[in-house]
């Protein structure tokens, strides 16, 4: 039974298995988060995905994801009524509708979580 003020979930073994090694790897960085727990950890984690659901979900209804080509991502965007298409330039992205490096198009890209793995993986960053 979990103390007082905690409840517990059941994942699989797998899940586990990811977290856990994840925390393992990162335990130094993590611990000058404050974060001395695999279950501080898992708390930490469950909290950014919440935080980022929330701004998603913020966004969401205003701009949607129409197609993903390899170098390009194409969005519906509600509130201007047209389409923006963000592409790879120069290995940066690139708001074709918006004309700039950095715009509320860009950002939704960068919260794609498919779409940020690919990113990532070609080491193109979100700007700050």
């Amino acid at each position: 039974m979990p103390k007082a003020g905690f409840k517990s979930i059941t994942v699989s073994e797998e899940v586990y298995d990811k977290f856990f090694d994840v925390f393992e790897k990162n335990k130094s960085e993590l611990v000058m988060k404050g974060i001395n727990s695999f279950s501080g950890y898992v708390t930490y984690m469950l909290e950014q995905t919440m935080q980022k659901d929330k701004t998603f979900a913020r966004y969401a209804p205003k701009i949607e994801k129409v197609a993903v080509d390899d170098d390009r991502v194409v969005l519906k965007d509600n509130i201007k009524n047209r389409i923006a298409e963000v592409a790879i330039q120069k290995g940066e992205l690139f708001c074709q509708l918006c004309e700039e490096k950095d715009c509320v198009h860009i950002g939704y890209v960068f919260s794609l979580p498919d779409v940020y793995e690919v990113l990532n993986s070609r080491g193109i960053k979100h700007p700050k």
